[in-house]
Order: structure tokens, then sequence, then C-alpha cells
């Protein structure tokens, strides 16, 4: 697998590194660690001082490659670095674009974004816009046991792309991963209360919808098993009803998931787009996100 990793020498990015140092990646893996030097004027803020800025962002960014890439020495995979000018999510996105990664992988708050519970404005902007699977890695405790994946999963070829993608990540070999399965169906949060005024055909057409989606979610999460069965030693299944964004992040906080698996069109959303259930969940998980855009999106 070839990884891109973005940083800027905080934390947050410092995390990242950190996060793939767990990792039992082999002599074939390679992962680029990229510093962006950031070339946006600051308005009225003159050509003398833009230049003496830029000037003490390319004198540091060799010890924030050299802080990133020391934080990888002891994997087995290859490890390069680069250094490059420009918007930091437009100068990712085009390195990306050159080295054609598995994978790009950036702290949670992205290049220098300020400090919020929010999302950072580069870590979104490449998450949304990049062709390529995107790894969001969150600040969590000390890690202790095996390592956790929650993969999101609606049966859908973009679920069967997510469920490549983890099988050719290099998770530890004792990762433990949860398939959940969310069913929509809006006749599945009717209060109970309300049961009684449905007549008796109403109910039995809501029934038969209930046994319909129900067959087909324990179908989606067995094809599922297999799939992932020979990758994962520890494979559950896991079916929740209600809003999936919801569900889903509910279930990563039950599970105590390292990683939450999901495709870019969220769950049942449009193809080529981050749909919105993928957004909620990258935006509101306290743990590190993997959206996976597909093969076609790559191509």
């Amino acid at each position: 697998m070839k990884i891109l990793l973005a940083t800027d020498g905080s934390k947050q990015s410092e995390g990242a590194a950190r996060f793939l140092a767990r990792f039992d990646f082999s002599q074939t893996d390679e992962i680029m660690v990229l510093h962006v030097v950031p070339g946006i004027p600051f308005p009225h803020s003159g050509e003398p001082y833009f230049a003496a800025v830029m000037q003490l962002g390319e004198e540091i960014a060799p010890g924030i490659i050299d802080d990133t890439a020391g934080l990888l020495k002891d994997l087995r995979a290859s490890v390069s670095t680069a250094v490059t000018t420009g918007h930091p999510a437009e100068a990712i996105l085009a390195l990306a674009a050159q080295a054609n990664p598995d994978l790009i992988v950036m702290g949670n708050r992205g290049m220098k974004a300020i400090s919020s519970l929010l999302l950072g404005s580069v870590t979104r902007a490449v998450a949304i816009s990049s062709p390529r699977s995107v790894l969001v890695v969150k600040p969590q405790d000390a890690h202790t046991g095996p390592f956790k994946v929650l993969f999101a999963t609606d049966g859908s070829d973009c679920a069967r792309e997510t469920e490549k993608l983890l099988v050719s990540i290099a998770f530890p070999g004792d990762t433990a991963l949860t398939a959940v399965y969310v069913s929509a169906s809006t006749y599945t949060e009717i209060p109970d209360r309300f049961y009684p005024e449905m007549d008796d055909r109403i109910k039995k057409i809501v029934a038969g919808m209930m046994e319909v989606e129900s067959k087909h979610a324990e179908e989606v999460l067995e094809r599922a098993r297999i799939a992932l069965k020979n990758k994962f030693r520890n494979v559950t299944v896991l079916i929740k009803s209600g809003n999936p964004s919801e569900q889903i992040l509910q279930a990563a906080r039950e599970t105590g998931a390292d990683v939450i698996a999901i495709g870019s069109r969220g769950m049942r959303g449009f193809r080529g787009m981050l749909g919105s259930v993928a957004r909620n969940v990258l935006g509101h998980a306290d743990c590190s996100v993997l959206i996976c855009k597909g093969r076609e999106a790559t191509a």
C-alpha cells in the first residue's frame, strides 16, 4: 500500500504518524511524508512581510519533516519525504494526483486549523474533494487491547470497495472488526404508543417491510463477514435501526472503535459525493474515520 501522510508539525499531525506506527506494514508498503509551506499572502501584510514568513516556513520545514518521519523509523515500510509550497489543501491534492497513493492520512485539525471541536478546514477540504481514500486521525486515549474497527455497510458497491480497502490496510494481526448495518426505514421510528391506531392491514405492511429489511441486513452482514474473515481474526456483526449517522456514532462508542470505516457515499448516498452520513460521522466521531472513495474514483 502507498500512503501519503500530510504533516504540519502539530500534535495532531504527530498523532497521525503515531497512529500509523501501530500498523504492521511490510517492506513493500510506502509512506510519503508531505509538508506544505503555506504560500498564502495575508491581506494588507505587504510583500516584505510575506516573503519573511515564507522564508521562515522554508527554514523550519526540514525539522517538521524529520520529526514526523522519525516517528515512523521502526516500521518496515519505506519512508520518503516531500516539501512543497501553496495552499495546503490544494497542494496535498495536487501531490496526491501525481503520486497516486492508495490512502491520504491527516490529523484531525488539518494544517494549522484553528483550535476547536470542529474538523479543520484543510482536513475537511481534502476529505471532501480527494478522489482517493482518506484517513482522518483524531486524538484518543492511550491504546489498550486489540485494535478495533467499526465498518458501516449497506451492501452497496461503495461498501464493498470499503471492504477491499480494509483488507489492503496493514492492521495489527489481532485487530477486531464489527460490521454494522443501520436500517433507516421510516416505519421503524413510529412510536409504540401510536401502533394501536393503525389498522391490521397497515400493521401487516409495516411488519412485512421490517421483516424484509431485517433479512436484507442479515444477508449484507454475512457477505461482509465472509469477505473480511480471512483478514480479521475476530469479525462480529451488529444491526441497528434509526438515523444512520447517530447509530453509527453510537455503535462506535459501544464497541470502543479506534476507527470507523465508511464509504464516501455515506449510507445510500450518491456516487462520487461525500454523502451526508459520511460527513456527519467525520465531523462528530470521537475516534478516527476512514473514508473510502472507491477504485472508480481513482481510475
